[in-house]
């Protein structure tokens, strides 16, 4: 028997962040399926979907990736994926033919389960709640063993922290609902799981059982793409071994086929900025090779006609007529990730595929640019810096968006340089180091001092500066001098955001100033790496701050506690710290 399962999934749940909307590629469910069967006796035949399939609804009632799933089984067909089932009171189907030109390969690893958790601590709240620890942040879902009445109703929710006070708190989902509903359909022990939908959490909240919480009928299970492991990072600072868990667990939690921001709240998207700094970590940790290129070639199907790049891949925000993109750091996806895989896996049909995508990114920022300053444009800069309330003394860490643009035109340029000379393309290369050229003179005339001080007086602008090389080398060491003055006056605390923090230890290291680096590394105040570990995360948060000291939260419209970005300094810990290096005249370990 060959039968299959529909639900909304991308194609039709609610997308979107804070107003999600059903519907972006279409609003109806269908099937695709040939198979191929070659027999003992050496014939063939070929099974389709046609019209001799059948159709029916079952168990399934609802599914949506942010909302969760209800599943009655009083409504389960019993017996449906039996060769032998009757199947006389289903319907028919209807057989539409549809191009298939946008239809692209895949062979990435599919999502499966891995990871199984049982409970660590049943809590009643203060508010009376029923509620169940994990004891690990995770993505994925929970098994549930219930016995009960036919209609009787059991629902789960989700979240990821308990309040200050120690109730479920789920504020910060936004308009996600993350909810799991059973309808029993009597008669002895059943078993739940959702379909079509996961959740983000550590703890959930039972409502609709009665009486004591057995801890052996529930299961936590983690899912994500079947990657492999590659690489582990251990010492003798618990610490920082905690810190490697949490990277390893945030990029399990958000590599669901696409790399997503986060997996709990209404937007899972697949950001190209968090991606694209986080991508070489993740190369460590696991063989993402297959995971990227699958999602480079979304990338590339997506990107506009401009050569600008989404913000989010793939890309529900735009409504086929707009652009909704060309940020910097973000649409540098289209050049730093392919470079980053191809030194990981020393893969060059990466490039190959790549390679128009990344000219035509380029090609985007330079007819952007006047003068060879790209200084334009809307863009999300050094996301979630050091900021400080009622900043009266001007203590926020705050990066010009413009020297931010200007300092990745350089970078996306340099990969573009890289690429055309692995691929043996000498016009390009000639032409993009022109450029690459101009680019720096014009950076170096609008945002730097004789002296070398840089108008933006920040870790971020520094660090940019010199790992993208931006300086004439004799005013680079005193622009780590700076970089190095400007964290001590932070109390050995690091400012930046997401797209300064993946390279401040590298330049750090790099410029003579490893100790520094180690100093922010260990550090174990806010904000550093190493403070939500003392609050008790067990993944990579989105804010330096998410848990406040005094046990408040941040702003719950974006504070998310699985959010990968920040562990980017996974790089420097396996790069410097283990001494275990990619290089580029030698990739993929060769």
């Amino acid at each position: 028997a060959i039968g299959a399962q529909l639900g909304s999934g991308w194609y039709r749940s609610h997308l979107g962040p804070e107003r999600p909307t059903p519907n972006h590629y279409g609003d109806d469910v269908a099937l695709l399926l040939q198979v191929e069967v070659t027999y003992e006796d050496g014939s063939h035949n070929t099974i389709i979907t046609d019209s001799s399939w059948k159709s029916s609804t079952g168990e399934v009632r609802y599914a949506e990736i942010y909302n969760g799933a209800t599943i009655d089984a009083r409504l389960a067909k019993t017996g449906w994926t039996k060769a032998k089932f009757d199947d006389g009171a289903w319907s028919g189907v209807k057989v539409q033919n549809y191009s298939k030109d946008n239809l692209i390969a895949t062979y990435n690893e599919p999502v499966k389960k891995h990871e199984t958790f049982k409970p660590v601590k049943i809590i009643t709240t203060p508010k009376g709640e029923k509620v169940i620890d994990f004891g690990q942040n995770l993505v994925g879902w929970v098994q549930l063993k219930v016995s009960g009445k036919a209609g009787d109703s059991i629902k789960i929710s989700h979240t990821e922290v308990l309040d200050k006070e120690g109730n479920f708190y789920t504020e910060n989902l936004r308009a996600a609902k993350a909810q799991n509903i059973y309808v029993l359909k009597g008669g002895g022990v059943e078993f739940f799981e959702p379909k079509f939908t996961w959740q983000g959490f550590r703890y959930i909240k039972l409502e609709g059982i009665a009486g004591n919480l057995d801890t052996s009928n529930f299961t936590a299970v983690a899912i994500y793409s079947d990657m492999k492991p590659t690489g582990t990072f251990t010492c003798s600072n618990p610490l920082l071994n905690q810190l490697q868990h949490n990277i390893q667990w945030g990029q399990k939690g958000n590599f669901l086929d696409v790399p997503t921001d986060c997996p709990q709240r209404d937007e899972r998207l697949g950001w190209t900025g968090d991606a694209q700094v986080f991508s070489r970590t993740a190369s460590f940790n696991m063989d993402v090779h297959n995971f990227f290129v699958k999602w480079l070639k979304d990338v590339s199907a997506d990107q506009y006609k401009s050569g600008s790049i989404p913000y989010i891949v793939p890309d529900v925000f735009t409504d086929g007529k707009s652009e909704v993109g060309g940020s910097t750091g973000w649409g540098d996806v289209a050049t730093i990730v392919p470079w980053n895989m191809y030194l990981a896996y020393g893969d060059v049909q990466i490039l190959r595929d790549q390679y128009p995508g990344m000219k035509a990114w380029v090609g985007f920022m330079e007819r952007q640019a006047k003068n060879d300053l790209w200084n334009t444009g809307t863009h999300f800069g050094d996301w979630l810096f050091y900021t400080v309330n009622n900043d009266v003394d001007g203590s926020s860490a705050i990066t010009s968006k413009s020297l931010i643009a200007q300092c990745f035109y350089a970078w996306s340029t340099q990969m573009l340089i890289n690429t055309a000379r692995v691929l043996g393309n000498k016009e390009d290369e000639s032409y993009y180091t022109s450029l690459l050229e101009k680019i720096k003179a014009a950076y170096v005339k609008e945002y730097v001092t004789g002296n070398g001080l840089i108008s933006s007086d920040t870790q971020t602008a520094y660090t940019l500066a010199l790992a993208f090389d931006m300086l004439p080398e004799n005013l680079r060491a005193q622009a780590a001098a700076r970089l190095a003055a400007n964290i001590g006056r932070y109390g050995d605390h690091l400012t930046t955001g997401f797209l300064g923090t993946p390279y401040l230890c590298h330049v750090l290291s790099r410029f003579g100033y490893a100790d520094v680096a180690y100093k922010l590394l260990l550090q174990e105040t806010y904000p550093s790496w190493l403070y939500p570990i003392k609050m008790g995360a067990t993944t990579i948060w989105e804010r330096w701050n998410g848990i406040k000291p005094d046990g408040t939260f941040e702003t719950p419209t974006m504070n998310s506690f699985n959010h990968y970005a920040y562990g980017a300094i996974g790089d420097w810990m396996y790069r410097v710290v283990a001494g275990i290096d990619t290089k580029t005249e030698a990739p993929g370990y060769k």
